[in-house]
This record gives C-alpha cells, structure tokens and sequence, in this order.
C-alpha cells in the first residue's frame, strides 16, 4: 500500500477536524475523497502533506512512517500536494513557476523532459510560458498548479479542490487531463466537491463527514448509490 492513514485525529485549538480517520491509497490508484464543506477534506490533505500536524494516528507512505516529518520532507520523498487555491506564484512567468516545481531535482535531463511532458498535457502553458502567472485564467492557474507539481515527479499527487471556481467545460477538461496524468502512472488522490467528476473518475472513493469517513467503494459503485446521488449530486 502506497498510503496508509491509521486512527488519524487532528485538532485546531479545542475543535477536532478529523475523528480516527483511516484510508488507504494503493499505487497506480485514483482515488477521491467526497464530502460537504466543513467534513474534513481539506484538513485531511493538511494531515497528509505534513502542514498539520497530527494529534494522534499514524501515516504510513511508501513503507515508512512519516507522522513525524516535515512537509519537505514528505515532499522529497515523492508526496506533492496542489492546494486548494491553487498557489502559484502571480510574479513569476509559467516556465518559473515549473522551475519551482523541480528546485529539489539535479536531474537535468529528466527535468527537461517532464518540462515537455506537461507542456503535452497542458499546451496552453507552453503557449505562456513567458507569461506571469497572475495574469492567467482561473483554469490555465489550475493547469500550472498541477504542472507544478508534477515537475517533482510525485509518486502520489494530491489534488485538494481542482474545479473549484472553474467553468463547467474547464472541469471536464481538468478532470480529462487528471485522468491522464494516472495513465501515465502518477497515483492520485483527489478531493473534491463535485462528486459526479470525482466518482466517474476513480477507482474507489471514500464519502467523509463531520472528520469520519461513513461509506467507501469503487467510484462507479457509489456513483449509482441513491444516499450519494441525493446527497452529493442532487438527484433522488
């Protein structure tokens, strides 16, 4: 297993975000977390990424126990989050902000050609390569985000929140490119409001509310459950 997380409880001040949560993510995986705003999503990405630390619980990635690292270390260690948000840097050109995305990288052969390889994926990042990331659409800022990324070479890419703020037709393009992107071999796991996207796209999902995780499955299989489909995609 790629990723485990066991009995994990994570606390701001008096107020617990995440309640013995435990959920495992298996390499070659896509994986989505589901759930309303305030369940938990974020903070469980936080938990993983090593922004928060944890309370209590234990994870697990890639055989070893990371509870205690830091969150570069976790990130030099093939874990790489895209946040909500997406934070790229506004004052620096697309090609510098995949430069940062490489910082820790001496590989400079390998790195020249995941530049090409997300310049593939993401054509209109090669058409702005000069351009300042702040003056890019809201959907080109999310391609760079993941472009970001990717320059590290993850061997796990966690996407907090991709759609959120785009277009109905950017998401499924997004969604498109994610699903590529695990072809190709990148395990992922993604949390997401849009739980039509989220599910037809993965492989098992797990349903998370108020910090516990209540219901998980194959993304198809929870697609046609009647309790998601009421709760999460509007339809009885």
């Amino acid at each position: 297993m790629l990723l485990q997380l066991e009995d994990v409880v994570l606390t701001y001040g008096k107020i617990e975000a995440l309640h013995g949560l435990s959920l495992e993510v298996a390499e070659g995986e896509v994986v989505a977390l589901i759930g309303a705003n305030g369940a938990g999503k974020t903070s469980t990405m936080r938990a993983i990424s090593g922004i928060r630390g944890l309370s209590s619980g234990r994870i697990v990635f890639d055989g070893v126990d990371i509870t205690k690292r830091r969150a570069d270390q976790r990130m030099r260690k093939g874990l790489c989050l895209v946040p909500e948000g997406r934070g790229v840097f506004p004052g620096m050109s697309v090609r510098e902000n995949l430069d940062m995305g490489a910082y820790t990288r001496r590989d400079k052969a390998a790195v020249a050609k995941d530049f090409e390889r997300v310049f593939d994926l993401f054509p209109r990042l090669s058409e702005r390569r000069k351009q300042t990331a702040g003056t890019l659409s809201g959907g080109e800022q999310q391609m760079l985000a993941i472009g970001r990324a990717l320059m590290s070479r993850p061997k796990l890419l966690l996407l907090d929140e991709p759609s959120m703020g785009l277009a109905p037709m950017l998401i499924q393009q997004i969604f498109t490119i994610i699903a590529e992107i695990a072809h190709q071999g990148t395990t992922i796991l993604v949390v997401e409001q849009n739980a039509q996207q989220a599910l037809s796209r993965a492989d098992r999902a797990y349903v998370l509310e108020t910090g516990q995780i209540v219901k998980t499955g194959p993304g198809q299989e929870l697609l046609k459950d009647p309790s998601i489909r009421e709760a999460y995609l509007g339809v009885a």
